[in-house]
């Protein structure tokens, strides 16, 4: 499975970020707006103490109150703008976040249909789960929140910085010393509180995953009798959050009273100087008050922008793992001369397909997976149109690759796999996938009603279309008996259904694509006897005509074969009819008669 890269302790990469804001600059005009109002609400926050300025200069000071019905309507306008400012930013900011998670989303969605199956070979379904969900919205979070925060922290410092100073630059110089100490200790404390809650979150998980494991393997725990080791086990891990719990809580404990300390030092600066130059009518009260408020203020942008530093330092783990994700590239992909003249995976060039007889000659092929791994060498096999392959063999002898490598799931690291006499390179990967069907040992169906997954296969089929696939594979009478019929719900994955149900059903949605190349992988294990004999004669129906890839663990399934392919090692040990073969008294002779042995004692047995 994957490997998780290490991107703990990373500094903040502009690269990744820029690559990321492009998402939000899709919808550039929402982005501009939201910009817009933000930078409003912080000149309305900057105007407030200049306000309050102007109150105390020309009301409270004088003792008059000529013009305040003035004032007030015009500070009712400031709260009023205020208001609409910070419901317009809310608003922008909650769409610009759906709209960067949905792009996001939708083209990693494209991007793992384009991947070849060697990418999900050691990739985990946890992991891309990981990627679309929690790491897609955090991403999306930071871009449309925090990073829009850090343009209105520092919008909003660098005016207060600017209103100080010209309001009288020398009070505003001793005021703003203060700050570069502060700015220094709110970097290295964010940074310290984040180095623990990363371990708080990876400890978390770890938890997780050993909970989910102590209460799966609750009956395998008991038969070992290994409940105090578990449970030692368990106890090392909560306590290993719990301390790094306590230390993130006393780093902050501590982090907060050193920046009201100097906020006090700042604002005590403000008083002591500023009052004397009240008093020696340097500057007016309404200045100092002013002042006060500024210099009060001044460290919540300060300390916001460290935080969002230090949350975007975080964040960035997830920005590159989904970059990753998007980054990567399948292995099988088609030339750009084939996608100009057949189309790509999503949209085909029909009108140029030329049509599918059916032959697969595989021609001095060598495949190794990207672990190093030689399944297949120099192989080769000629199947005729129609004709019907059997592949047996140990686990392992390379039977599943050999047909994956017929579909072009993976291509042949040496030598050519030809489609009606072609490298089936020079074709489309989905002129070939369309006249595929394709039976999996576990079948998989999708949420939704009967009828929905048989569609799958084929959306324009009509109802009578439908109920002959499934008649074919004898499914109809268990279908009819369902509560709505071809109407009822599957469940989630099928869970509403028996295994040999969903076989029979997936079975009989291949059969309504009506393939040219038909490969049925293990396709009748998981069904009992009773339902396996249903749907042998059914098979054989169908396979007439088609090229059919049968991997097959019960043996008595493909007597009926016109070749039966024993692999041993990636190669070709047997070949010939059943009959052929047994006649032989080889390899297969061997396996079939042990099984027949295997099967009968089981059957006395019950």
């Amino acid at each position: 499975m994957t490997q998780e890269k290490n991107y703990n302790d990373r500094k903040i990469d502009m690269k990744v970020w820029r690559r990321l804001i492009a998402y939000a600059l899709r919808t550039k005009g929402r982005v501009i707006r939201t910009m817009l109002v933000l930078l409003g609400v912080a000149a309305v926050d900057l105007i407030y103490p200049l306000m309050t300025r102007y109150a105390i200069n020309h009301f409270i000071y004088p003792g008059v109150t000529e013009g305040i019905g003035l004032f007030a309507a015009g500070y009712m306008a400031l709260v009023v703008a205020q208001s609409i400012g910070v419901f317009l930013f809310v608003k922008g900011a909650c769409r610009l976040d759906r709209d960067i998670s949905y792009a996001i989303r939708q083209e990693a969605f494209t991007k793992l249909q384009q991947l070849s199956f060697s990418f999900y070979d050691t990739t985990s379904v946890g992991w891309l789960m990981a990627r679309m969900g929690s790491d897609v919205a955090r991403i999306s979070e930071m871009i449309a929140w925090s990073v829009v925060d850090l343009m209105w922290a520092a919008t909003f410092a660098l005016g207060v910085v600017g209103v100080l100073l010209w309001l009288n630059w020398k009070l505003g110089l001793l005021v703003l010393v203060v700050t570069p100490v502060l700015a220094v200790l709110c970097v290295y404390f964010q940074r310290r509180i984040l180095v623990e809650q990363r371990i708080v979150r990876q400890t978390n998980s770890r938890i997780t995953g050993a909970f989910n494991e102590g209460v799966m393997g609750a009956v395998t725990t008991k038969t070992l009798v290994r409940e105090n080791a578990a449970q030692g086990e368990f106890g090392q891990l909560t306590q290993e959050m719990y301390r790094s719990s306590v230390h993130a809580a006393s780093l902050s404990a501590l982090f907060m009273p050193l920046v009201v300390n100097l906020g006090a030092i700042s604002t005590a600066l403000a008083l002591c100087v500023g009052g004397n130059m009240a008093l020696a009518a340097v500057i007016d009260i309404g200045t100092l008050a002013a002042f006060i408020t500024y210099t009060t203020q001044l460290f919540d942008p300060i300390q916001q922008l460290a935080g969002i530093l230090a949350e975007m330092q975080s964040a960035q783990a997830s920005a590159e793992r989904v970059l990753d994700l998007l980054d990567t590239q399948p292995d099988v992909k088609d030339s750009p001369a084939v996608v100009e003249q057949y189309g790509d995976l999503f949209e085909g060039k029909t009108e140029n397909w030329p049509p599918i007889a059916g032959k697969v000659e595989f021609r001095d092929v060598t495949f190794r997976y990207k672990t190093g791994e030689t399944v297949l060498k120099h192989f080769n096999l000629t199947v005729k149109p129609g004709e019907n392959i059997a592949l047996v063999g140990e686990t392992g002898a390379g039977k599943s690759t050999i047909v994956n490598l017929v579909c072009r799931f993976y291509e042949p690291s040496e030598g050519q796999i030809l489609i009606d006499d072609v490298d089936y390179r020079q074709r489309s990967q989905l002129w070939l996938q369309s006249s595929l069907g394709y039976v999996l040992q576990s079948p998989h169906l999708f949420s939704g009603s009967v009828a929905d997954n048989l569609r799958f296969a084929k959306p324009d089929a009509t109802d009578e279309e439908i109920r002959a696939a499934a008649r074919m594979v004898h499914a109809e009478e268990f279908i009819l008996k369902l509560p709505g019929g071809y109407d009822a719900p599957v469940g989630e994955g099928g869970g509403l259904l028996s295994t040999g149900q969903k076989q029979l059903l997936s079975l009989a949605r291949v059969l309504l694509a009506d393939p040219k190349i038909f490969v049925l992988d293990e396709a009748t294990s998981s069904i009992d006897t009773e339902t396996e004999a249903l749907i042998q004669d059914a098979i054989q129906t169908v396979l007439a005509g088609r090229t059919s890839f049968i991997v097959a663990h019960r043996l008595s399934t493909i007597r009926a074969a016109d070749r039966i392919l024993v692999i041993r090692a990636g190669e070709i040990a047997e070949s010939g009819s059943h009959q052929q073969l047994m006649d032989q008294k080889g390899a297969y002779y061997s396996l079939y008669t042990h099984q027949y042995r295997s099967e009968a004692t089981q059957a006395m047995l019950h």
